[in-house]
């Protein structure tokens, strides 16, 4: 075979030195037939196979090999035949040789069997069409890696995104994502595309066709858009989401972002959505921002109220002033229980109320056996029962975490007094917890202590000086001289000098 040296130089003796076809084959040494295919490309020759090759041994099982492969396309994706086991299938029905060429040939057939995938691309009105999916990130929360849950919708017409972080994608974070999204966008799209979530969906019927959840209903009627579901396994009918869902994790979430809570997080997402919208995409004319613009007055107006997508439960009070969710104890405060109460459980919290008044909101748990316990809550049945301090179950919990100065004023209560009138006064200390940030009682803890006062009436006294010093700081309104030219009767009212005889009286002992 000529190299591509042989093919120049062979060339280059016909079309510039202008020598015979004769003359080249001599002197170069190939015969004239290999010139004259020289001459006719200047592209080296690859080489062909000819024919099929031989395989004695395999040839007699390729036809079952072929029947295997036919009917992976019947079998569920991840319980189809592979390679090895076609080759063990082979071996057991006499196959003698060896397994490279069972998977050499297999290759080849899956090869030879794929096509690519070609898809239409789609385009849309404005305020008619959004994507909603699910992803998954690492953050840092509270100085603890954890895994976080985030959920998506992007318009389709402005791509424009928005992110939120959850624990959990259980349906009352679903559909918080969507209040929120909806929020964030100013109005919601006419239909939303989904997956088969179970969240959304109960059940999958024939074609397009799903029997919906509950709440999912209820949300879609609140703000009235339609829900459109992809075919199973076709998440491609809703790709715009997906590239977003990878485009937030590459871009927001590297590096791992720290947060003190989910708060926190989400409020650092919004603000990347927010810089988002300065982003131009290939082949658009306009930025994110510029096309959300023109798609906000399509998008439908929002509710007069949102739409409350916590879960609203029944519950009953224990003997504990608590309450049972999903395993998890909540408390409730001591000196405004109450048998019934309404339970309301979002994404990050859980909420107690009897009516419409709110008698304690706690963080959500999703452990188990937990006891989320306030220690304000049993405040009011320790003054009753002080000699339960040492033992009760919320204080112990919280006495771990508080400041070493609480223990000292304890201690100098309890030998001032009687150990019950001691921690009574101490419990009135601790209530002030419910009026000012711990900070600040931990700082007038300390003076009262330094000031020889170790009361409580003493430690409010130190609040009220440093709530005082704290707003001196900040300059007031200069104080305006009243105008009382309206009221001419008042022009006589002079100051009148203090009479100092009566003074004098009483020190000389006079009446």
């Amino acid at each position: 075979m000529l190299t591509v040296e042989d093919r120049e130089a062979i060339r280059r003796a016909y079309f510039v030195e202008e020598k015979s076809i004769r003359e080249i084959a001599r002197e170069l040494h190939h015969s004239r037939k290999t010139v004259r295919k020289a001459l006719a490309s200047a592209e080296a020759e690859s080489y062909r196979l000819s024919g099929t090759r031989a395989a004695p041994v395999l040839g007699p099982y390729k036809a079952r090999i072929d029947e295997l492969l036919a009917e992976n396309e019947t079998l569920p994706r991840k319980q189809r035949y592979t390679g090895t086991r076609i080759c063990a299938i082979l071996e057991d029905e006499g196959y003698t040789g060896s397994r490279s060429s069972v998977r050499g040939y297999v290759a080849v057939q899956r090869q030879a069997q794929r096509h690519p995938k070609v898809y239409l691309p789609l385009e849309f009105d404005p305020g008619t069409d959004a994507q909603v999916d699910w992803g998954e990130g690492v953050a840092e929360i509270g100085g603890e890696r954890v895994k976080v849950q985030l959920f998506y919708m992007r318009l389709s017409y402005s791509r424009r995104m928005f992110m939120m972080a959850f624990p959990t994608q259980r349906q009352e974070a679903f559909l918080m994502g969507h209040v929120r999204a909806f929020e964030y966008f100013g109005g919601v799209p006419q239909r939303i595309s989904y997956d088969n979530l179970k969240t959304a969906v109960r059940e999958i019927l024939t074609g397009h066709t799903r029997r919906e959840q509950d709440a999912f209903v209820q949300l879609r009627s609140h703000y009235l858009y339609a829900s459109h579901f992809c075919t199973p396994g076709k998440g491609h009918e809703k790709g715009g989401v997906e590239h977003s869902v990878g485009f937030g994790r590459r871009n927001y979430m590297v590096p791992i972002p720290q947060a003190d809570d989910f708060a926190e997080l989400n409020a650092y997402l919004l603000e990347k959505c927010l810089q988002d919208d300065q982003r131009r995409v290939d082949r658009q004319p306009m930025t994110i921002g510029e096309a959300w613009a023109q798609e906000r007055t399509y998008l439908q107006p929002l509710p007069e109220h949102p739409f409350d997508a916590r879960i609203t439960r029944a519950v009953t009070l224990n003997l504990y002033g608590q309450v049972t969710f999903e395993t998890n104890r909540y408390s409730v405060p001591a000196d405004q229980a109450q048998k019934q109460l309404v339970l309301k459980a979002g994404p990050f919290t859980v909420t107690l109320q009897h009516l419409d008044t709110v008698l304690a909101t706690h963080v959500r748990s999703y452990a188990r056996e937990q006891d989320i316990l306030d220690p304000l809550h049993y405040l009011p049945l320790l003054e009753q029962r002080p000699g339960a301090f040492e033992h009760a179950k919320p204080l112990r919990q919280w006495r771990k975490e508080w400041p070493a100065v609480y223990e000292r004023l304890l201690n100098t209560l309890r030998n001032q007094q009687d150990e019950g009138r001691g921690v009574r006064e101490f419990v009135q200390v601790l209530k002030l917890h419910r009026e000012y940030p711990a900070r600040q009682i931990e700082q007038a803890v300390t003076q009262a202590l330094d000031y020889g006062c170790p009361h409580a009436d003493g430690v409010r006294l130190c609040l009220q000086q440093l709530a005082n010093s704290q707003s001196s700081r900040h300059p007031q309104a200069p104080v305006r001289p009243v105008d009382l030219t309206h009221l001419p009767e008042l022009a006589t009212v002079a100051e009148q000098a203090p009479d100092l005889q009566c003074y004098e009286r009483l020190l000389a002992g006079g009446d």
